[in-house]
């Protein structure tokens, strides 16, 4: 998009977003050139199209109709112009995902590249996180989430290890100090290195065995938010501040290199793997289209 087109579009984003600093965020540009771009278009307009304040963005009324007729339309235009890919022998364009951040530890790395080898045309952005996010407000094609956050009304497609488990480890140093754990519940009396949920709940550490589920609470000196904040407590394991509780793949590098050494292996909790999702009252662009057929040839490779 360009010129007032594309201005249109930002003032959308933000918004959506309701700032100009979380629309920054989710288009990967800086909340400056979305604020000057919707002057812009203000001036354009002659008219204001969003209240701005220190703690939020809101639209005036104006902004408000305006953002009712845009929407739809801003859509049926992007799906226009997709349909010019339906001509190219080989799909172009820019895909946008959404992903927790394991996702893009250890489901992507095997994916991408050589998705991007064979679509040299196609370009990706990743935006990792783990908050749930309104996909066409955060201007993304498709995410990836396990099926219990996943709503109704969208299509998911199977992507990545349709088991997966959770792993619990310390380093060898802390268990001389401070003994292994035999069972669950044993780790009330450990230095546990937790994680918390945006949200704000301390995530549970959950075990099964034999059909019988255990979720603990777990405590120690260590607490980090949920996603990138977790390798501060996994490089505290290895350091020997205490335990960690992670997916499986995660840690398995450091099982494998003797800094974490595998405990209570009989109780970790299997689930199932995560799922590619995307709105299903739309048009799928080319570049999507492209990485649904990749996935599901991955997933029949498996």
């Amino acid at each position: 998009m360009t010129g007032e087109l594309a201005d249109l579009d930002i003032f959308v984003a933000v918004a959506r977003a309701k700032g100009f600093r979380e629309a920054a965020r989710l288009r990967g540009s800086s909340a400056s050139a979305l604020s000057e771009a919707v002057r812009r278009l203000e001036g354009t307009l002659g008219v204001r199209l969003l209240h701005r304040t220190t703690r939020s963005v809101a639209p005036t009324e104006a902004g408000a109709r305006l953002l009712a007729r845009l929407e739809p339309a801003l859509r049926e235009v992007g799906e226009a112009l997709d349909i010019v890919n339906t001509f190219r022998d080989r799909p172009a364009g820019t895909l946008r995902l959404n992903v927790p951040v394991v996702a893009a530890r250890i489901i992507l790395p095997r994916i991408a590249a050589p998705f991007l080898q064979r679509y040299p045309e196609i370009r990706l952005e990743i935006t990792a996180e783990d908050t749930f996010v309104d996909l066409p407000a955060a201007g993304c094609d498709a995410g990836i989430r396990y099926g219990e956050r996943l709503d109704g009304d969208m299509i998911a497609v199977p992507i990545g290890p349709r088991r997966q488990r959770t792993a619990t480890g310390a380093a060898p140093g802390y268990l001389a100090r401070c003994g292994t754990p035999r069972h669950p519940r044993d780790l009330l009396a450990h230095h546990c290195l937790t994680g918390r949920f945006t949200s704000g709940v301390l995530a549970p550490w959950e075990f099964t065995q034999d059909g019988e589920t255990i979720a603990i609470e777990p405590r120690g000196p260590l607490v980090v938010s949920t996603g990138t904040a977790m390798d501060l407590a996994i490089s505290s394991a290895v350091a020997g501040l205490g335990v960690v509780h992670l997916f499986e793949e995660w840690l398995q590098p450091l099982f494998d290199r003797g800094e974490l050494v595998p405990i209570l292996e009989d109780w970790w909790d299997a689930f199932p793997g995560p799922f590619l999702y995307y709105p299903g009252r739309r048009l799928v662009p080319a570049p999507l289209r492209a990485f649904l057929d990749f996935v599901r040839e991955t997933n029949e490779g498996d």
